[in-house]
């Protein structure tokens, strides 16, 4: 892969949402993509050639089988010392959401985060996660310091 911009940035499952100075990275066709892709087969870019990655809500979209081999392919993009910022549902948080409340938020609460919104046929989520079982999956494939981050910023 070969970008004049520095530092490389992946926003990997952008959908219709563009952030500037990233390369956009979808399985569905949009004008602003840069490169169709499954999360899992990067296959544009080179080993260690990625300063940064920005995934949010797409893991979740690949099974139990499957997540692993995404984290794979994004620890091998990376360069050594590069970022992943990835953002899932907190299966816990929604575990305590349904304690306090059920589902009174219907299609548009919780079961739009557990289940996905299945407005097409990638829309669908086939895994759950809280951060003790994400981090350690992270560590396993190699990740090297794994912590919060606070979305907002």
């Amino acid at each position: 892969m070969t970008y004049e911009k520095d530092p490389v940035r992946l926003h990997i499952g952008c959908g219709k949402r563009v952030i500037p100075g990233f390369i956009n990275v979808d399985i569905q066709e949009f004008p602003h993509v840069d490169h169709i892709a499954h999360a899992n087969n990067l296959d544009f870019a080179t080993d260690a050639s990625v300063d940064l990655i920005y995934s949010s809500h797409v893991l979740e979209h690949y099974g139990q089988t499957e997540f692993v081999n995404v984290l794979q392919e994004w620890h091998r993009v990376l360069k050594a010392g590069g970022t992943l910022r990835l953002s899932v549902p907190d299966f816990g948080a929604c575990a305590k959401i349904y304690y306090e409340k059920g589902l009174e938020d219907g299609l548009s609460g919780l079961v739009g985060l557990i289940c996905g919104g299945q407005r097409d046929e990638y829309d669908f989520h086939k895994m759950i996660f809280d951060e003790p079982f994400l981090t350690k999956a992270l560590y396993e494939v190699g990740f090297g310091t794994v912590r919060t981050w606070d979305w907002n910023n």
